[in-house]
């Protein structure tokens, strides 16, 4: 299906954050801008108000490399995935959708409940011990979370096994829970993963895992 500007020979495009999902900008395409995006593989709009053709980023380096350029089923709507560097809106928040429906500014709107639950887990490392379990698990440092992530590991394991789905998604819930405060600790973005899970897509495992490079560190080497 062909992509069906509108009679001002322009299309809607929404830039959509490959890594966590969550929706950045809404701006315009015209026949002209989308080809110069499928040819660099960077975001480019057309101006309604300039009449005339601009880069993402072009003057604040926040660009957006695209990933993928999808239509709806009309063919009257762009989607892009894109990777955005630095903040998607003008005004410096992360996405231009930071307002509620009473136009009252609230937080950038989260892409998913991983990084919805990390956002919380990064809240909580200033809580007391006392009354937050994270704060607690993070205060007792790497050991101590490494050793839960372990036991949760081994119970999704026993509940894949041999016990009901409704526990296979509550251990399978806990062990995501507990990884992430891992990532808390590091202070690892929860959205790098996603990046990377988006690397891999559409390359067999097999051959993903034979150009992976070990050497800088190497499996240690069995006792036995």
């Amino acid at each position: 299906m062909k992509i069906l500007f509108d009679e001002r020979g322009l299309v809607p495009a929404i830039a959509q954050d490959a890594r966590t999902g969550r929706v950045l900008m809404l701006a315009w395409m015209n026949q002209a801008s989308l080809q110069r995006t499928r040819e660099t593989g960077f975001a480019w709009y057309y101006s309604r108000s300039r009449q005339k053709l601009w880069q993402k980023g072009e003057s604040s380096g926040h660009t957006q490399k695209v990933l993928e350029l999808r239509h709806d089923c009309d063919g009257d709507a762009v989607l892009m995935l894109v990777e955005q560097t630095g903040p998607a809106c003008h005004t410096d928040e992360a996405s231009c959708f930071f307002y509620d429906h009473d136009l009252a500014p609230t937080s950038p709107p989260p892409g998913g409940m991983l990084q919805r639950l990390r956002d919380v887990l990064e809240a909580r490392k200033n809580a007391s011990a006392d009354t937050s379990y994270t704060a607690r698990l993070l205060a007792k440092g790497m050991t101590k979370i490494n050793s839960k992530i372990t036991e949760e590991a081994e119970e999704l394991c026993d509940a894949l096994a041999s016990e009901s789905d409704e526990r296979v998604v509550s251990e399978a819930a806990d062990v995501l829970y507990h990884m992430l405060v891992g990532f808390t600790a590091r202070g690892i973005p929860v959205d790098g993963v996603m990046l990377e899970l988006s690397r891999r897509f559409g390359t067999s495992g097999l051959v993903e895992k034979a150009g992976r490079n070990y050497s800088a560190h190497p499996k240690k080497e069995s006792s036995t």
